[in-house]
């Protein structure tokens, strides 16, 4: 982005008014057009990349440890949700407007409603909609709504102990036209399964569209979803496949799975955390928190006939070590992303893989009021800038190595 340039000339900006009120009408358009190329070919002054903490978590009613992405509203309002703190500490739904205030638009109690939502949001018709890991004695699990208004939650479904799966959702949701909401669960907790996708009807009815058995099919689903234009959903499963270090799957409408790449566990990457993105030609993008030439995780690309691309391994410090957290992509094909740990403080970093494969750390987090140990995916605004929380650091003394921050970078 351009600074304002004032008078870019200087002191030979003086000379050449002297020269153009003395001179002819000819000389004057001659003048002009040298002055116009010579303005044209001054570059903008370059404004530096800023970094911002736009609300530190003080461990109470606030919230405590964002483990998740933003969601952006038009008007520049960021949703989020906490794994813990709130007013009964079982976690929170938050808002930070565009203003800076953060307000918390719902506390979890950790019966019914579900605790500890280790998601991230999806927005419809002033609806915020999203998961919850655990429940009450009873369930492993919901998925909830929350109005955005006057903070209203209510439960879509639930997981008992035991279904199907196994319950404990740690991904987020994604919704078709026809209002329809769709996720992973887990199967962690020793909730007795190996992990499933599932669907929400518009009208609450929760459907398991796969189980996973936890052979070559996959294992333990911990990140989102992405539906093509023929319903298709995609993602990953941090175990299993054939080497038993993790999946690219597809599943159909009608609930039938491929496996679209297993991970060996070598310089291709290994135990895949987080969902995927998809661009326009049906490319998917992820990370893996290992594998690589130094087992520190990798970004990759897989083609739609199932091909695999390697796209950048992480090397620790000071590039950054184990992404468990998803990507963004840009209209012009670069990601953005971040590492938990590693880079230059070992407190994490987020970083850009350009289109053409080449890296660059934008932030390197001390793990002090910047925060530090960035667990979910970014989000992207129309500028550039993007917007992620951190799940430690700040400057709350409530929690050991803070509470966490939510923070933009901009360009």
């Amino acid at each position: 982005m351009g600074g304002e340039i004032t008078n870019p000339l200087g002191v030979g900006s003086r000379i050449f008014l002297g020269a153009w009120n003395a001179g002819s009408r000819n000389t004057k358009k001659i003048t002009l057009l040298c002055l116009l190329v010579v303005i044209v070919g001054i570059p903008a002054l370059a404004q530096k990349p800023k970094f911002t903490v736009l609300h530190t978590f003080q461990g109470r009613v606030d919230g405590a440890v964002p483990n998740a992405g933003l969601l952006r509203d038009s008007s520049g309002n960021l949703f989020g949700t906490t794994l813990g703190g709130g007013a009964s500490n079982y976690g929170a739904v938050f808002a930070v407007m565009a203003s800076g205030k953060e307000k918390v638009l719902y506390s979890f109690r950790g019966d019914t409603d579900g605790s500890s939502p280790a998601a991230s949001l999806i927005q419809a018709n002033g609806q915020l909609y999203g998961t919850t890991m655990l429940g009450d004695s009873s369930s492993a699990g919901t998925v909830f709504q929350v109005s955005k208004s006057n903070g209203t939650e209510q439960v879509l479904g639930s997981f008992p102990i035991g279904a199907d799966g196994g319950g404990y959702p740690e991904g987020g949701l994604i919704r078709d036209a026809r209002g329809n909401l769709y996720g992973t669960t887990s199967g962690y907790n020793g909730g007795g399964g190996n992990g499933a996708v599932f669907e929400v009807s518009a009208a609450g009815v929760l459907t398991v569209l796969y189980n996973f058995t936890g052979g070559t099919d996959g294992l333990c689903p911990l990140g989102n979803l992405v539906r093509d234009s023929a319903g298709n959903l995609y993602g990953t499963t941090y175990r299993g496949g054939t080497y038993g270090f993790g999946t690219v799957y597809k599943v159909t409408p009608s609930g039938a799975e491929t496996i679209l790449y297993s991970f060996t566990g070598g310089l291709d990457g290994s135990f895949p955390a987080a969902g995927l993105v998809r661009d326009t030609k049906g490319n998917l993008y992820g990370t893996t928190t290992g594998g690589g030439p130094r087992a520190s995780g990798t970004v990759f690309a897989v083609a739609p006939g199932g091909k695999e691309t390697v796209l950048h391994s992480f090397k620790n410090q000071p590039d950054g070590f184990s992404p468990v957290a998803g990507l963004a992509l840009d209209a012009s094909g670069n990601l953005f992303g971040t590492t938990v740990i590693g880079g230059r403080h070992d407190h994490g970093m987020v970083f850009e893989i350009t289109a053409a494969g080449k890296e660059l750390v934008l932030h390197n987090f001390t793990g002090s009021t910047d925060g530090g140990s960035p667990g979910g995916s970014l989000v992207l605004d129309k500028y550039g800038s993007l917007y992620g929380t951190t799940a430690g650091g700040g400057s709350a003394a409530a929690c050991t190595g803070g509470c966490g921050v939510v923070f933009r970078w901009t360009p």
